[in-house]
Parts: structure tokens; sequence; C-alpha cells
């Protein structure tokens, strides 16, 4: 990849197309852990639902993993030793975040507030730093769009 990497950079190499090998190496064990739980949970509570697509956003931004129908589910954003989920939450989503807003850790909260508001709405970086932050990052998911099964 680079010659002097850091945690939190993002994988800028222009390649084909990245696999699981190249993803696990640049992740590291802890957060490609994340990494599988999160796409475990999204193919098991959606089947059939999402084909998730690699998006090369060039130099700065590097690969993403989109999942997406007719409208964004969520980006997994692969960095080095990092990961983080992009969470799009529009008007709906957004008065339904407000309406437990005291409900959320104090972390989300202030991730929200920060958040620049779009015309389609808030765009939410999360870190994926434990299971505390990756079941949160699913109950925003599960306001977009409730899971077709449970488990």
């Amino acid at each position: 990849m680079k010659s002097s990497t850091h945690i939190g950079d993002r994988i800028t190499d222009r390649s084909p197309q990245l696999d699981e090998h190249t993803v696990r190496d640049w992740l590291g064990p802890e957060a490609f852990g994340h990494w599988l739980e999160l796409r475990r949970w999204i193919e098991a509570s959606y089947p059939g639902v999402f084909a998730p697509n690699w998006l090369y956003g060039g130099k700065k931004r590097g690969w993403s993993l989109r999942y997406r129908q007719t409208k964004a589910f969520c980006t997994l954003l692969p960095a080095y030793r990092f990961l983080s989920v992009l969470v799009v939450l529009g008007r709906a989503e957004r008065e339904k975040f407000e309406a437990r807003r005291y409900s959320w850790s104090p972390k989300l909260v202030k991730l929200y507030d920060e958040a620049r508001a779009y015309h389609d709405g808030k765009w939410l970086t999360l870190p994926i730093s434990s299971a505390d932050d990756r079941l949160e990052v699913l109950e925003l998911v599960n306001m977009k769009r409730p899971p077709l099964t449970e488990h």
C-alpha cells in the first residue's frame, strides 16, 4: 500500500477490485472483526436486498463499500486499523433520532449535532471501535429500514 501508513489512512490504491484479504490486512484483526459482523448482520437481516458495491472516491477518500437499493442504506469505510460507517439520516430518520435523543450515547449525539445537514440529510461518519459502537450503528440503520428477518 503506502510506505508510511497511519491509523485512519484510507485504501487509496486504484486497484481493479478489493478483496477480503486486502481489507483484512489493512483493517487489522479488531476492526476486521467489526467489518465481518456488520456485513453478516446486513446480509442476514436483509437477505437479497442489497448488492454491496465498491466505490473509489479518489486519492483523498479511497475505497468504500456501499449498501444501497433505491437510496443509500450505509457505507463501510475501511481505513488503516480503523473502521467507520457512513449513515445518511433523511428527514424521517432525523425526526426518529430526535424523538429518542436521550437514549443514544453522548458520543453519537455529539457526532449528530456536529454533522452538517445537506439537502438529502445529515451525513454521519461513525467510528466503530467497540461492540457498543457497532450496535448503535445497527440501531440507526434499523430506523432507515426495518430488518426483514429477526435474529
